[in-house]
């Protein structure tokens, strides 16, 4: 944030005034006040978090995933590829209650060919992010509708909010929309349409149940069963520990996933995602074994014990092995990613046999043994306090950088000004603080980029995790805490030495006779300026006002920058 050269610094002429001990006897409790102002912030910042228990296994009581039913009337049972599919789009207007915003949604209508009377009907709801009728479901919209389903995919209903701020129950209306479209067509049995939830959406789901009671069954994938703030959370966590990061950088996902949302006006983050209605249909679960999103066997526990209140022992759970998040065979960022093995086969019987009202024979729980790392964060929740503070503390040290960014460019300005004219000093600055004060903002400042290439290292690895991708091995994202906190702990060293230098020369100077100085003067004597100037013409820091407004300003500028690494927990030494 400086520049300074050693044109600019004008040095004492007398130096050296205090005894190696005595500076060092200065710094030392210097350096370990302001330690353990440091320390202090990482430890009341500091959120516990729940772990245990870890490496949870939900047993499976067969390896075979198949699905198959009880038939004693022999009724005919279609299967997938049965049936020509033709498609067809239309349109359906969604309004966003409490803004009126209005977003035209198309509708992907797939119909199965050659088929006589009132067809089940399935309609899906999106995950995460912005799909479209046309990029979504595709493959599982079209083996449904192979089957004998009339499927609808929509468009994501979103309006103007984003992934942060999402309208759940607003989107629970639109997805409702779209079911009573289905249940209007003459080809459809307006008693037998379910839904296709995936990931995000088995949030809006929740919603979704409790205002439509006639939703006919649901089949579920990666369901985030827990609320968004413990559900993210969990997978936040885990992943970090995946892809190697060093464990310091749990400590930012501790403090991250406490902030209080509501003070953004955003209420999503701590919806309860289960009432009476959630699962009180015939649901299907499915999970991939290598999924790194989502809380399975604790997700299992909950739907089990959320269905069997609602009196319903219809529910069926199946594990793919190999699969991700969204069951698909590897890299979903990929085209043409498959689906898991047997997965649509599986699914579709599971399907035909709930629109035909039969008995399922096969095992309520099969496939791959399902697992779990490590316990879902139920204790987290939104802290107030530490919100206020970590914004004040971003803003401000933000502003503060910009400032000293601003001043360091004009000082820059000056000087090449200065040289040009062969003027004098354009800062001014003494006994060496200027040379001082640059090396330690540009230690400071690379710490600080050390630290964002780690955590960007760490978000790239989760997002590829979430992709069903294998992330690079950690580099940065491991060593580069346990440097940063080396470095931080050298730089308050070199900040007491600056402040010891500060008060070295402020006692020759005789600012530590201020006091009698200003006795003196009221009884006639000469001003403190005076008297200071008599001693010793140069300043303590800087001759100019613009050399001590910069030192000024950067000092508190790199002290922000300290106490930000403090609140994400970089001065909690283990």
């Amino acid at each position: 944030m400086t520049n300074v050269s050693q044109e600019d610094e004008q040095q004492p002429d007398q130096v050296g005034r205090w005894s190696r001990v005595r500076r060092l006897m200065t710094s030392l409790p210097i350096f370990v006040i302001l330690m353990g102002i440091l320390v202090s912030v990482s430890h009341l910042t500091a959120v516990p978090w729940k772990y245990d228990p870890v490496d949870q296994n939900f047993p499976t009581l067969t390896p075979d995933t198949s699905v198959t039913f009880d038939n004693p009337d022999g009724i005919h049972l279609d299967k997938m590829g049965d049936y020509r599919v033709k498609a067809h789009h239309e349109t359906v207007t969604a309004v966003r209650e409490g803004t009126d915003e209005r977003q035209e949604i198309r509708v992907q209508i797939r119909e199965p060919l050659g088929v006589q009377g009132e067809r089940p009907g399935v309609v899906f709801m999106h995950g995460a992010g912005y799909g479209t009728c046309d990029n979504s479901f595709g493959d599982v919209a079209e083996t449904l509708a192979s089957a004998g389903f009339v499927t609808a995919v929509l468009d994501k209903p979103v309006w103007s909010t984003t992934d942060a701020n999402r309208d759940y129950p607003a989107s629970a209306r639109a997805y409702d929309q779209v079911i009573n479209l289905l249940r209007a067509k003459q080809n459809v049995d307006p008693a037998r349409v379910g839904i296709y939830a995936t990931s995000e959406s088995t949030w809006i789901s929740s919603f979704l149940l409790s205002m439509d009671k006639d939703v006919a069954f649901q089949i579920l994938l990666s369901p985030m069963v827990y609320s968004p703030r413990h559900a993210v959370g969990f997978f936040v966590a885990q992943d970090f520990a995946i892809a190697g990061a060093n464990q310091g950088y749990q400590s930012v996902v501790r403090r991250l996933f406490s902030t209080d949302a509501s003070l953004f006006n955003i209420n999503s983050l701590d919806i309860d995602p289960t009432d009476e209605n959630t699962y009180a249909i015939p649901t299907l679960l499915a999970y991939g074994a290598k999924d790194v999103m989502t809380a399975q066997v604790e997700g299992v526990q909950r739907v089990l014990a959320e269905a069997h209140a609602a009196g319903n022992e219809n529910v069926t759970v199946r594990s793919y092995a190999v699969s991700n998040h969204v069951l698909r065979l590897g890299d979903e960022a990929n085209t043409g990613t498959p689906l898991a093995d047997h997965y649509q086969e599986d699914m579709t019987n599971w399907a035909v046999g709930q629109a035909n009202g039969l008995r399922q024979t096969s095992p309520s729980v099969g496939g791959a043994t399902i697992h779990q790392s490590i316990a879902v964060p139920t204790d987290l929740r939104g802290r107030p306090v530490l919100t206020i503070y970590m914004l004040v503390l971003h803003i401000l040290t933000f502003l503060l950088l910009l400032i000293s960014l601003v001043m360091a460019l004009v000082a820059a300005g000056i000087k090449i000004h200065h040289l040009i004219r062969h003027k004098g000093p354009a800062l001014g600055f003494s006994h060496g603080f200027g040379g001082s004060l640059a090396t330690v903002t540009g230690t400071t400042l690379a710490s600080l980029v050390l630290f964002v290439a780690g955590l960007g290292q760490v978000i790239m690895a989760v997002v590829r995790l979430g992709w069903g991708g294998v992330p690079d091995p950690a580099g940065v994202s491991y060593w580069s805490w346990p440097v940063i906190q080396v470095v931080c702990a050298l730089v308050i060293w070199a900040w007491s030495r600056i402040f010891t230098r500060m008060a070295e020369v402020a006692s020759f100077k005789g600012v530590s006779q201020i006091p009698s100085q200003l006795k003196a003067h009221r009884a006639g004597g000469p001003t403190v300026a005076q008297q200071m100037h008599s001693n010793d013409p140069q300043p303590v820091v800087a001759s100019t006002r613009l050399g001590l407004a910069l030192f000024i300003v950067t000092t508190l500028a790199m002290f922000g920058v300290l106490l930000i690494f403090a609140f994400w927990g970089l001065f909690i030494y283990y």
